[in-house]
């Protein structure tokens, strides 16, 4: 018996791995995360499983659908949605599974801030103009901030910032953000990336609030701020240089012989 926990994308069911796709579907049992994974994912699931919603549940009511699971032999799918790498919750489940000695697997899913990138039609590191993606947040009733992870001290270093669960403080993120970055630096906000009722505002970060305000986003939304977003003149990546000597191509633009 194994739990395995999976991660379901940010919303769209077809963007779902293969792997998770079919670990579902072998899976007599299911926890899904309701409030954020989509319900068509759970299409997948076998005829007669046990499908359970873990968002009203606790920590401790889960680990016991894991313990009933493993009494029963039977496999545990645990969905959360995007990937289970970030801010998912997941290593207090494992450090449960753990101390019990239930086997467990990990399958990571696409991300919502990839997600968010897609419907943009971005690419979030340009050459020369933002080399690093920073994921973050704020500090919140659910989890503080360590000390050193501000705000501020990630714009400091001028990359792109995807802040995930501030969309309710957009207005504090603008105003902590505008030292560094500048009023006119462009940002976005993607409500529900790759769900049906996505939607996408653009702005730059000195009117994000204000935009935010006009519509009625309050959640499940993705802040995206940094000058990668909107810059046209920069300079093309050496990766596909026809003069870029590399290990697949020769500087005659023909693939180059090694020996």
């Amino acid at each position: 018996m194994t739990v395995h926990f999976i991660g379901a994308g940010p919303g769209a069911a077809d963007l779902l791995t293969l792997r998770g796709r079919d670990l579902i579907a072998r899976c007599p049992v299911c926890l899904y995360a309701g409030s954020l994974v989509a319900e068509a994912v759970l299409a997948h699931c076998p005829e007669g499983a046990r499908i359970v919603n873990s968002a009203p549940m606790s920590l401790e009511e889960i680990l016991t659908e894991f313990e009933a699971a493993e009494t029963a032999g039977q496999d545990v799918a645990r969905l959360h949605s995007g990937d289970v790498s970030v801010w998912s919750a997941l290593a207090e489940q494992l450090r449960g599974l753990r101390a019990r000695g239930i086997p467990y697997s990990v399958t990571p899913g696409v991300p919502a801030f990839a997600a968010a990138a897609a419907s943009l039609g971005q690419e979030l590191t340009l050459p020369e103009i933002a080399q690093s993606l920073v994921l973050t947040r704020i500090g919140g009733r659910a989890s503080a901030m360590p000390p050193r992870e501000t705000l501020e001290a990630f714009a400091a270093t001028g990359a792109t910032l995807a802040i995930h669960l501030a969309i309710h403080a957009v207005a504090q993120v603008s105003e902590r953000l505008q030292p560094f970055y500048g009023p006119d630096c462009p940002a976005a906000v993607v409500f529900r990336a790759s769900w049906p009722e996505e939607r996408i505002l653009r702005a730059p970060l000195g009117g994000l609030a204000a935009e935010v305000a006009r519509s009625d986003i309050d959640r499940a939304a993705l802040i995206l701020v940094g000058p990668a977003l909107a810059a046209e003149n920069f300079r093309a990546s050496a990766v596909y240089d026809a003069g870029y000597r590399r290990r697949y191509r020769g500087c005659d633009g023909n693939p180059a012989v090694e020996g």
